[in-house]
């Protein structure tokens, strides 16, 4: 029987209380994006921001990728964030979810055009709003794109469903304000010492640095 939609399995299923040793790189990671996105609705502000079809479009804070970001009725805050490097990370928030920071959670999540069951989130908080991030395939940007709609599920329990009018337009967007972040240079952090600044042999007794003639 052929199918309608991608089925996409999980590459990180939790279930139960198990936590197998594979995963926890992937909850570590997905941790240290709750900080990172925790912040992006200030970002919008903070570092410029331009609407697209109800989406808001902008750089995020550390300069390594774009995200967009709505909300829905509910309070409910959907961000889709995108780096340079190709990955993404999505968060769900609104303000009546008891979820914890780093909760382990298993949702399933279904676009108009693919699936995504069993998939591992980590708890977040973020300006009073409770919720989730993790990070899906590097083709999940463009099958948000081309949805209509996203439906999360925790189990048989109904966790969410979204109109995604104008994805199309916002993930261009994005797209190309990641390939504009892309092609600017990375920004020195104040006090690293430059490429012209580190000496030829550091464990010297007197280190000497290259001059440029």
């Amino acid at each position: 029987m052929e199918m309608s939609e991608r089925q996409i399995e999980s590459a990180d299923p939790i279930l139960g209380a198990r936590f197998p040793a594979t995963v926890r790189p992937l909850f570590i990671a997905l941790a240290c994006m709750a900080g990172l996105v925790a912040s992006d609705p200030a970002l919008a502000r903070d570092y410029g921001s331009r609407n697209v079809r109800g989406w808001t479009v902008a750089v995020s804070k550390d300069g390594e990728g774009c995200f967009l970001t709505r909300d829905f009725e509910r309070g409910t805050t959907l961000l889709l964030g995108l780096d340079t490097d190709g990955t993404n990370r999505l968060s769900v928030l609104n303000p009546k979810w008891s979820i914890k920071p780093r909760d382990k959670l298993t949702l399933n999540f279904r676009l108009s055009n693919s699936s995504y069951p069993a998939h591992f989130a980590v708890g977040m908080v973020s300006e009073e709003k409770q919720g989730f991030v993790t990070s899906f395939g590097a083709k999940f940007p463009s099958y948000f794109a081309t949805s209509k709609t996203l439906f999360i599920s925790r189990g048989d329990i109904p966790v969410e469903r979204l109109d995604l009018d104008g994805a199309d337009a916002a993930v261009a967007a994005l797209r190309h304000c990641v390939d504009d972040q892309r092609s600017k240079p990375a920004p020195s952090v104040a006090g690293e010492a430059q490429p012209d600044e580190i000496p030829r042999d550091p464990f010297a007794p007197a280190p000497v640095r290259d001059r440029k003639d």
